[in-house]
């Protein structure tokens, strides 16, 4: 069976969203749809997978809320579930950056499409900026971006109040794009950026992957892959899955060669996390896979919320924050 995957966002005021959940949640888990959906005051993040009309059925109904009417989705296909259960969950924010007051519609930078994109990043006097996270910077990115060195997006606004005290130390005023995975991320970092006073302010529209959907390879300034927060791990220019794996441990992006590593431990240490890993972790997570490989040979998924929430208080970040960073 083929798999529809759905990654979709829309800010939009939307004061009684606690109200929507329950019957939100009914009509996706009845259309055979999981995932994430996040909903907040300021509107609605997510990705789901499911069949072709169970992810129209989906949409139709987001797209019912007061105020979503326009959402649009990035659609690409998967031969295998990508999501082990749905999950609709109510949130401060849709995507975390923790500025209040930050706005998407009330201010935000001007969208350009992928070709005006282009000719944009092309231009000497354009500063590119990467938006997402460090280690989704390190398997792809557009030629020419710049790595803010970001953990979390919690860290983006004072890595720019930095980046920006630097350009004015040296005289420049250049014009500033800004990119992620799926808009989101953009759509707040535009807002705070012109709130912070900054006018020339651009992103991308629809995200690295509507990029990769509709730019032909051979016109593509994109370098590598994208890493997506679901089981594909990342997608290459034609959004089919990629050539990294995941650390169950960390949920970082790793190669053959990591696997390779002594460090890399299936399911409790790569090289990227084992130095971050205590023993009482390590014990843990050991545990943990012992019961997925147990329940892989009785042909069963090990899954269930007491995992999640493991997995939540080890690295800081659950499930859904996880896999919603991509839209």
């Amino acid at each position: 069976m083929t798999y529809t995957i759905a990654a979709f966002y829309k800010f939009f005021s939307f004061p009684d969203f606690e109200s929507h959940r329950a019957r939100l949640a009914d009509t996706l888990d009845a259309a055979g749809v999981k995932g994430t959906v996040l909903i907040a005051a300021e509107g609605v993040n997510g990705t789901i997978a499911g069949p072709a009309e169970g992810i129209e059925t989906a949409l139709a109904t987001l797209r019912a809320l007061p105020g979503a009417e326009t959402l649009e989705a990035k659609f690409s296909q998967s031969d295998e579930m990508p999501f082990l259960r749905l999950k609709v969950r109510l949130k401060k924010e849709i995507v975390t950056m923790g500025i209040p007051g930050t706005d998407p519609n009330a201010l935000v930078g001007t969208y350009l499409d992928p070709d005006a994109w282009n000719e944009l990043i092309s231009d000497p006097d354009t500063v590119l900026i990467d938006t997402r996270n460090d280690y989704e910077y390190a398997i792809g990115t557009f030629e020419g971006a710049i790595d803010p060195r970001t953990k979390t997006f919690r860290e983006f606004p004072d890595w720019f109040r930095d980046f920006r005290s630097k350009l004015e130390s040296e005289g420049r005023t250049p014009k500033i794009a800004m990119f992620c995975t799926g808009g989101i991320r953009c759509e707040k970092a535009t807002s705070f950026v012109k709130a912070e006073g900054i006018d020339d302010v651009y992103h991308l529209n629809g995200g690295i992957l509507k990029y990769l959907e509709t730019v032909p390879e051979e016109k593509s300034l994109w370098r590598g892959e994208c890493f997506v927060f679901d089981e594909r791990v990342s997608v290459k220019h034609d959004l089919t899955p990629g050539s990294y794996d995941m650390c169950h441990a960390c949920k970082r992006p790793i190669t053959e060669e990591d696997k390779q590593a002594a460090a890399y431990v299936p399911g409790v240490s790569c090289p990227h996390c084992v130095e971050e890993m205590t023993d009482e972790q390590r014990a843990r997570f050991a545990e943990r896979q012992k019961q997925i490989d147990l329940a892989r040979k009785r042909g069963q998924q090990h899954m269930g919320p007491e995992a999640e929430a493991r997995r939540s208080e080890d690295t800081g970040k659950t499930e859904e924050e996880a896999r919603t960073e991509n839209a």
